[in-house]
């Protein structure tokens, strides 16, 4: 029977164009992804057959081989694995929802079009086939199953999917190569391509009718680290990372004792497009004794570490484990616990490499800091590894470096949260800092406005946000002799000041929680600031705009007294009717405290009317 032909999904068919004519830069890179799905589908069958051995025939093994035939102009890469029903051809095949498409071609229509790291981020290698294909047919027949199915298509907006009498489990795919790409017909040309890409595949992969596997068809993770080179590495990362960039860290280490395990780890060298999905999931393969288990053992690494990519391999579990039993299994916890000890020492080591880690923790800093909040057993080692931006410099400091430049008199480690760290270096609230050349980390990630309060402190030194009120500012002398001078110019007599912060009390009731002396601003005349105990102004905002809380907390309202617009107004608040002469000035302060908050004022409309009636005193 054959099946009517079907369209691809429309964002398939973007990208095929894509692929087929920007994307790559190296046509060869089709092949290796094809190996590597066989070795998957190799690996899913071995698993399989743990607790169905009916599923592979007795005395077969596993091997991939790949067929040149000159003059039927075809290129056959054939594997014995898992194999495909005709419902996983066209969910594998005719769509790729699951890898994402439309966010990748989002990406691309925002960034280089010709960046390949890109692709293998979204699980589509297979469609690098069509850079030489003007036609791929794939054969499948999945283990257990007396039906196989031919899935064929020319990559320009169509495919077909029919019955096929393909003997024996596994797929086929054929590629029909075009006219220009002899290349791929070469044995030798092609065992090169196997060498470089795909040695580290531990299935043999054939080559033509020689006997001699083109790979040495061991797991790497295995060898001994002096065998193993940089590029072999890299590929290898490619493989189980499905991506095309050099990773920013390799850890392999083997742990021997109690429970015996070797770990093959990677950190990306990019940001893979799922990092904030809300299933957190990592990309660790678990084996055991070289055989393929399960991509999603929950327990085996915490979320805060989902980014690496990699294997882990144990001796000592048992082979027919199933999924469910392995979040109970208890030396599944005490691996996770070696690998947790293992990333965050090297990645403490690779830290010392200012400008590389930098990058790297750019792309994965935030979902680090995760473990902070949730992980108190692990959190000095995570402490040792945490970057910040801050009012000292460009780049991003340790909190180690931090401490180590307290000002004398400082005892807390000073921070403020929100969006953008060149909007909150020019806040209000770090007035008073600067003046005195105290240094305060600016904090931009969501995890941010959660972390400090649950670490509380680092070395001895609580962790302080810079918008509380009440800060200590004074043990701590200003840096510069302008400074100096500001501290010792007039201020409005105290009862004056009394009057006036009494009189934007009353005139301002409810809205503000009270009305102090700041000893924070220097050039501002009014912020809000968060009372000790009081939940702070950037988590409250985040809290809110997830409906996590209905009614915000009133805020303080603190008042510079060197400011000459409230040593005007001190001047006037003890006067006659100072109430309703000074009530459009108070709101209009208060406005003015929010907007510089990134908050939202309460009336526009009578914003607008209260400053234009100010203004009209002002000018007449």
């Amino acid at each position: 029977m054959t099946e009517k032909r079907q369209p691809f999904r429309a964002e398939v068919s973007r990208l095929l164009d894509i692929v087929v004519h920007s994307l790559y830069s190296e046509k060869e890179i089709f092949l290796r992804e094809l190996i590597s799905n066989a070795s998957d589908a190799c690996d899913k069958l071995r698993y399989e057959a743990l607790t169905q051995p009916e599923l592979i025939s007795e005395g077969s093994s596993f091997k991939i081989s790949i067929v040149a035939d000159p003059k039927a102009r075809t290129l056959t890469v054939t594997d014995n694995g898992i194999g495909m029903s005709r419902d996983d051809l066209i969910e594998n095949l005719g769509t790729i929802a699951q890898s994402g498409t439309a966010a990748f071609l989002e990406q691309l229509n925002s960034s280089q079009k010709s960046d390949m790291t890109l692709i293998g981020q979204f699980g589509v290698g297979f469609y690098a086939a069509f850079m030489v294909a003007q036609m791929v047919e794939v054969k499948s027949r999945k283990a257990g199953s007396s039906e196989a199915w031919c899935w064929r298509s020319d990559g320009k907006g169509e495919f077909a999917v029919e019955e096929d009498n393909k003997s024996g489990n596994g797929t086929e795919v054929i590629i029909y190569l075009k006219q220009s790409e002899d290349e791929f017909l070469n044995e030798d040309r092609l065992r090169s391509i196997v060498n470089r890409h795909s040695d580290h595949i531990a299935i043999p992969i054939m080559v033509g009718n020689s006997e001699t596997p083109a790979n040495r068809a061991s797991a790497l993770w295995l060898r001994n680290k002096n065998e193993i080179t940089a590029d072999q590495y890299k590929e290898f990362y490619h493989h189980v990372a499905r991506t095309f960039e050099e990773p920013a860290l390799t850890v392999h280490w083997k742990a021997e004792g109690k429970i015996e395990y070797t770990g093959l780890l990677f950190a990306p060298g990019v940001k893979p497009f799922d990092l904030f999905d809300p299933k957190r999931k990592h990309g660790v393969k678990l084996y055991v004794k070289r055989v393929f288990i399960t991509d999603e053992a929950e327990g085996l690494v915490p979320p805060y570490l989902r980014f690496m990519r990699g294997i882990i391999d144990s001796e000592d579990l048992p082979l027919n484990l199933s999924r469910e039993m392995l979040q109970h299994n208890p030396m599944l916890a005490k691996i996770r616990q070696g690998i947790i000890r293992r990333v965050l020492g090297d990645l403490n080591k690779f830290s010392e490499n200012k400008e590389t880690y930098a990058k790297f923790w750019d792309n994965f800093g935030a979902v680090i800091k995760e473990g902070l909040y949730e992980d108190l057993e692990h959190r000095e080692e995570l402490l040792k590894i945490v970057r910040c931006r801050s009012t000292y410099g460009e780049s991003a400091t340790s909190l180690a470096e931090y401490v180590s430049r307290m000002k004398e008199g400082q005892e807390a480690i000073y921070y403020i949260n929100g969006d953008n760290a060149e909007t909150l270096s020019r806040s209000p609230h770090l007035e008073g800092f600067k003046a005195r050349g105290i240094e305060v980390l600016l904090l931009t990630d969501q995890v941010d406005d959660f972390w400090p309060g649950a670490v509380i402190e680092f070395e001895g030194k609580k962790f302080k946000s810079a918008t509380r009120a009440g800060q200590d500012l004074e043990k701590i002398k200003p840096t510069n002799d302008a400074d100096k001078k500001s501290e010792k110019d007039s201020s409005p007599m105290e009862g004056d000041l009394v009057s006036l912060m009494t009189l934007l009390k009353t005139i301002l009731g409810d809205s503000i929680k009270d009305v102090r002396k700041s000893e924070r601003l220097t050039d501002s005349a009014v912020c809000l600031s968060s009372d000790e105990g009081d939940i702070d102004i950037h988590l409250e905002r985040f809290l809110k705009q997830h409906n996590q809380i209905r009614t915000p907390s009133l805020r303080i309202m603190e008042v510079n007294p060197r400011h000459p617009l409230v040593k005007l107004l001190a001047e006037k608040a003890g006067e006659d009717g100072a109430s309703g002469k000074l009530s459009d000035i108070a709101w209009l302060l208060l406005d003015q405290a929010k907007l510089m908050d990134g908050e939202n004022i309460g009336d526009p409309l009578e914003f607008n009317r209260r400053l234009s009636k100010v203004l009209v005193k002002a000018v007449g």
